[in-house]
């Protein structure tokens, strides 16, 4: 279901919320003039509240979009990100907008940036990875005057729209199939999670089904940055010597978990019967190791081309107004070589 389109903000709405002119508000904003520094002040503190970003545009286009859409994710070096953008431009073909792409590194403050200067073209969308967001940046995209939309994850509200998965229920649904198979001495390795919102969401959903079954994670680990393969054969052997009882290994991606499969495999350790291991995102490049890791598919794809068709109908001329804005994609469990098909008597 489709909204009507929101207003901008405009020089007037700053200027009538912290009761300057509008010709001082843009000479604060940029930055020229003989203005006060309290008055300065007051006005980029306000503009920050309102979520006010300016108009870049010159001229005879200042009235107008660009048929540009802001693509906002935290890394392009993680696999999952370039999959996302291939969805995005598949919809995006042969129509006139164009995804422009800026990264985030995980940090809320990088965020807020790469979003002003985004916004500041006017472009025709936003795509931006996530629910969680600093205050400046919610106000930013929530009072954008453009169609919004948070993709890769729906546990939580959106601000216009959102399209992902609930990684909450992935973590639960790869523990409940850990347990169905026996394993109950289970360790987790996985990257930092204050930052990276969606692998802790996994995390949870993981350890509550867990708790449910009466079992506790014996040994955790985290990491961040560095060369994922290398990390994982690094935790893993780390993990196992700490705990050499573990008899399952949870993984918070499949390149961590790729690096630990390499590793047991040098060791001559029986997988899956001595060790299991399950990874997340479905990583076709792993698909060439000597075993297959389980793992549970992201939708990539699927939601960058589910997010651009949002953003498509929102420009279209008459608009679907029964094309949901709100969509839930389910990932697919793959056991893989290395979670065990039947239980152990």
């Amino acid at each position: 279901m489709t909204t009507p389109p929101k207003r901008p903000l405009t020089l007037r709405d700053v200027s009538d919320a912290c009761g300057v002119s509008e010709m001082t508000v843009s000479r604060v904003l940029r930055n020229r003039g003989d203005v006060s520094e309290s008055t300065r002040t007051r006005v980029l503190e306000t503009a920050k509240e309102l979520g006010y970003v300016p108009n870049q545009i010159a001229g005879s286009l200042a009235s107008k979009r660009v048929n540009l859409v802001a693509v906002i994710i935290p890394s392009l070096s993680n696999m999952v990100f370039p999959e996302v953008l291939t969805g995005i431009n598949q919809a995006f073909d042969n129509t006139p907008l164009q995804p422009v792409v800026g990264v985030t590194d995980y940090l809320p403050e990088k965020e807020e940036r790469v979003l002003y200067e985004m916004l500041s073209w006017r472009p025709s969308g936003v795509i931006i990875a996530g629910l969680e967001h600093s205050d400046a940046t919610r106000a930013m995209l929530a009072n954008s005057g453009i169609p919004v939309v948070e993709i890769m994850d729906t546990d939580g509200k959106p601000i216009d729209a959102m399209v992902g998965i609930s990684h909450r229920r992935a973590g639960r649904e790869m523990a409940q199939a850990i347990l169905k198979e026996g394993y109950e001495h289970i360790g987790f390795m996985g990257t930092k999670m204050p930052l990276d919102h969606r692998a802790r969401k996994r995390f949870e959903g993981f350890t509550e089904a867990l708790a449910k079954a009466g079992v506790e994670i014996e040994d955790r680990a985290f990491y961040s940055g560095g060369s994922a393969l290398a990390k994982g054969r690094e935790m893993t052997q780390e993990m196992l010597e700490r705990s050499p009882d573990l008899d399952f290994l949870y993984y918070s991606n499949d390149m961590i978990g790729a690096g630990g499969l390499l590793y047991l495999i040098e060791q001559g350790v029986d997988i899956p019967g001595q060790i299991g291991l399950a990874g997340f995102n479905g990583v076709e490049l792993l698909q060439g190791l000597p075993m297959q890791l389980a793992t549970m598919d992201a939708c990539r794809a699927e939601i960058g081309q589910a997010a651009a068709n949002i953003i498509l109908n929102h420009a279209a001329d008459e608009p679907d107004p029964d094309l949901p804005n709100r969509v839930t994609l389910t990932p697919t469990l793959s056991l893989g070589d290395t979670l065990r098909r039947h239980r152990r008597k």
